[in-house]
């Protein structure tokens, strides 16, 4: 029997914010991540999938969810960590004495010897979505902040945006429902942020709304390396996942 179900996939997403204009538009949703409980459980039409991935089985994943999931797939969205990508933390790759000589022949970071296996780790770990949608046939977008090593050691993003250029998806007297003490109303926030896209994914016309220039102060009640504050720096600005739906569902 033909699965009729729409349905999308998202990656590395524990907070489900991406996904929610498509389950209020009744599509099927898949949520993987490995903060969530192991097993798959289901909520009306979410689903989330307690599954961690590894560098080593990207194509083994991309088999599995395919056929978890099963048919009708129109998008898959992922959100791979950036912990070891982004280019602030390059100065703990190489050996602080090494900045004179080139790149391939600097010694590990004295200090964090492991860190640049992570980093190629990581790089692969963000081939998931692309492999999924290769696989299914259907269009992916994976997020990512805008300036780091994939621009290098992968390809460049399709498309850069901050959360405030598609705050206009969201009413005036919005409220951030989630975290409402740390994420500004209307994603009026800065944040230099890649689009790694393509299978026919639309990138969305933007709707700005007004926000301070400079760096984004919202964080500042955040510290540390907690899980709490790098899901809450990770967080889907929600105009941006209502844009993206509006230019991309069926």
């Amino acid at each position: 029997m033909t699965d009729t179900t729409k349905k999308a996939i998202f990656l590395y997403d524990f907070t489900g914010l991406m996904a929610q204009p498509w389950i209020d538009a009744g599509y099927e949703c898949w949520l993987f991540d490995g903060q969530h409980e192991p097993g798959v459980k289901r909520e009306g039409n979410l689903l989330k999938v307690g599954m961690w991935f590894h560098h080593d089985q990207i194509h083994q994943h991309a088999v599995d969810i395919a056929e978890m999931v099963g048919g009708g797939v129109r998008i898959v969205v992922g959100f791979p960590e950036c912990t070891y990508l982004t280019t602030t933390g390059a100065r703990w790759l190489y050996h602080p004495d090494d900045k004179h000589l080139p790149f391939k022949e600097r010694r590990p970071h004295p200090m964090h010897p492991d860190r640049r296996v992570k980093q190629k780790q990581a790089v692969e770990l963000f081939k998931l979505p692309k492999a999924v949608a290769d696989l299914i046939g259907c269009p992916f977008a994976s997020e990512n902040p805008a300036v780091n090593v994939l621009n290098t050691q992968y390809a460049r993003p399709e498309y850069k945006f901050n959360p405030w250029e598609y705050g206009g998806y969201l009413p005036e007297d919005d409220v951030h429902p989630t975290y409402p003490d740390y994420i500004n109303a209307r994603d009026a926030y800065p944040k230099n942020t890649g689009i790694w896209c393509g299978n026919g994914f639309v990138m969305p016309d933007r709707k700005p709304v007004y926000c301070d220039p400079g760096y984004s102060k919202q964080y500042e009640r955040l510290g540390g390396k907690s899980l709490k504050t790098k899901n809450i720096r990770s967080a889907t600005p929600r105009g941006f996942a209502i844009a993206v739906y509006e230019a991309n569902h069926d």
